[in-house]
C-alpha cells in the first residue's frame, strides 16, 4: 500500500465521518479525481470506491483510453456533443444531461446509457444544468429514448457559504421524489453536510480526499 493509499482512505474515513454525522446511512461517495494522475484513481479504489468522476473530455481519453480499469467512470462536468464520441467507451454514468441535443447524441452513440439528468439549483452561470421546471420533460424524453436514466444531479452555489445550497438540494430532492428515480448526486466538499441533510445518496468530493488541485492544463491530453 503506497503512502497515497493510505492518506486517501484516511481522509475517505473522515468524509465517511461527517456524513454519517449529518445523518447519512445510504450514501455514496465519488471521489471527483479531475486533473489528478491515474495513482489518485487506484488509491480511491483501493480505499473502497467503485467508480471516480470526472470533467474534463480530453482528460478521460487521455487517463483511461489505453488502461484496464475494472471501476467505474462517471463525467461530471458540462458536456458537449460533440464529445461523446470519445467517452463512449469509457464513461459509465453520464451526470450532466441538461439539454435535447443531448439526449440525441447519446442515445445514437452509447444505446442504453446510465444517465443523470442535471438541474440547475442555484449554481449561477457556467455551472450547466437545464430549469427544474423543465428537468421532468427531459428525463421523459430521455427514457423514451432508451436511456437509463438513474436520477437527478445538481450543483450548489458557490458563493454564500453551505446553507445557501439548502433550498435549492431540497427542491431537487423533492424533484427526485416526485418523478420516482433513486439517485441524487449533490454535495461536494464544502456543502455536503447540507446535501445529506436534505437527502443526497451521493456527494462528489474531490480536495478533501486529495487536497489542492493542480492546473488543469497539466493533465489535460
Amino acid at each position: 500500500m503506497s503512502a497515497l493509499d493510505v492518506q486517501v482512505a484516511e481522509r475517505l474515513a473522515v468524509v465517511r465521518d461527517r456524513i454519517q454525522r449529518a445523518g447519512g446511512t445510504d450514501v455514496t461517495v465519488l471521489p471527483v479525481t479531475k486533473t489528478f494522475g491515474i495513482d489518485a484513481c487506484w488509491a480511491a479504489v483501493h480505499a473502497g470506491c467503485t467508480a471516480v468522476g470526472e470533467n474534463y473530455a480530453q482528460e478521460v481519453v487521455g487517463k483511461f483510453a489505453a488502461l484496464e480499469h475494472s471501476f467505474g467512470v462517471h463525467f461530471i462536468g458540462q458536456l458537449q456533443t460533440n464529445k461523446v464520441r470519445l467517452l463512449a467507451p469509457i464513461v459509465t454514468v453520464y451526470e450532466t444531461v441538461d439539454r435535447q441535443s443531448l439526449i440525441r447524441e447519446l442515445a445514437h452513440r452509447v444505446p442504453g446509457a446510465a444517465v443523470l439528468v442535471q438541474g440547475a439549483a442555484l449554481a449561477g452561470p457556467g455551472k450547466g444544468g437545464c430549469l427544474l421546471d423543465d428537468a421532468p420533460a427531459l428525463v421523459a424524453a430521455a427514457q423514451e429514448a432508451g436511456l437509463s436514466v438513474r436520477g437527478l444531479m445538481t450543483v450548489g452555489p458557490t458563493t454564500g457559504g453551505p446553507e445557501a445550497a439548502r433550498a435549492g438540494f431540497r427542491a431537487v430532492r423533492q424533484l427526485l421524489d416526485r418523478l420516482g428515480l433513486a439517485v441524487c448526486s449533490m454535495g461536494m466538499t464544502d456543502d455536503l453536510e447540507v446535501a445529506v441533510q436534505e437527502g443526497s445518496t451521493q456527494v462528489r468530493v474531490g480536495s478533501a480526499l486529495f487536497g489542492q488541485r493542480p492546473p488543469a492544463r497539466a493533465l489535460v491530453r
